[in-house]
Formats: C-alpha cells, structure tokens, sequence
C-alpha cells in the first residue's frame, strides 16, 4: 500500500481503466525469472478495471508460453518480427483514444519512451514497469509518471 500511496497519492489506490502492454522479449528472459501470474497482478494492482492486457511475442513464441498467457487472462498479440512497433502504435492508440486511464509498459527497452511521452501528453498516466532492478531503463523510468519494479509492485500487495 505505501508503494501504490507514493504512487498514486494519498488515496493510494488508482481508479480508472488500467491498459498493460507487455514487452514479452524483454521482460521474460530466464535473467528476470518472471512469472506471468506477478506481471497480471501488476496490472491489477494499478487500477479498479483492466481495460487491457497484451502480451507481445515474436514468431519465435512458444506454443506452451501463448497458452499459459491466454489462461491468465492476457491477449496474446504475435508479431513477424521485432514487437517494439506493434507495442508502441497500440499504446499510443489507447492513450489517444482515451481507452485508458493509465497505461503500463513493462520492458526495459527504451524504444517506448516516445509511446509514453504521447499517453502524457493525452493526460493518461504512465507507469514504466520494469522486469528487476537491473533491468531498469533511465529513459523509460524518465519518460514515465511513475516507475516500478514488478518486484516493487508484488511487495505492495502483501
């Protein structure tokens, strides 16, 4: 709770539609040993209703990965190449949209700090969430209206 009140203000808890958009490459690596069921949670911790939740993966995904992110809830988005584009034209179009309240990116790759720029630039609020504390991006944490780290986000519920 005093993470999400450091956050988030006073109140602690946000409200508002929560969009999460997933860098799969970048954010499941066996370096992070990060677990599906913590990143939903995450998403689920920074908002009262999920408005999305996109796991971006390249071709290279496997069959197994997909169906343990179906059935945690997550919209599996599979592109041909690099997933950085496709991630960064979605939450862009979410926050232009107003489909989102606040929008979530984990990954450490700084490739998305114009994608966030924009959602704060639309007044969405932006969380960069990152898969460690190594795995943090300055740019990312800088772009972004607040930055944590799944871990940070994990002790906040207990």
């Amino acid at each position: 709770m005093d993470l999400l009140r450091r956050l988030f203000g006073p109140e602690g808890l946000p409200s508002g539609r929560v969009a999460l958009f997933v860098d799969g490459p970048n954010v499941l690596r066996d370096e992070f040993d990060v677990d599906l069921d913590d990143i939903r949670n995450a998403a689920r911790s920074l908002g009262d209703q999920t408005s999305a939740m996109r796991l971006y993966l390249d071709e290279h995904a496997t069959p197994g990965l997909i169906q343990a992110a179906e059935a945690r809830g997550f919209e599996v988005v599979i592109t041909s190449g690099d997933v950085d584009v496709k991630l960064a034209v979605d939450l862009t179009r979410f926050a232009a949209d107003g489909c989102a309240d606040v929008v979530a990116v984990a990954s450490r790759d700084t490739d998305f700090k114009p994608a966030l720029e924009v959602a704060n630039e639309y007044g969405v609020r932006t969380v960069a969430i990152a898969p460690g504390s190594y795995g943090r991006s300055d740019a990312l944490q800088n772009a972004a209206n607040h930055a944590v780290t799944l871990d940070e986000l994990s002790d906040s519920d207990d």
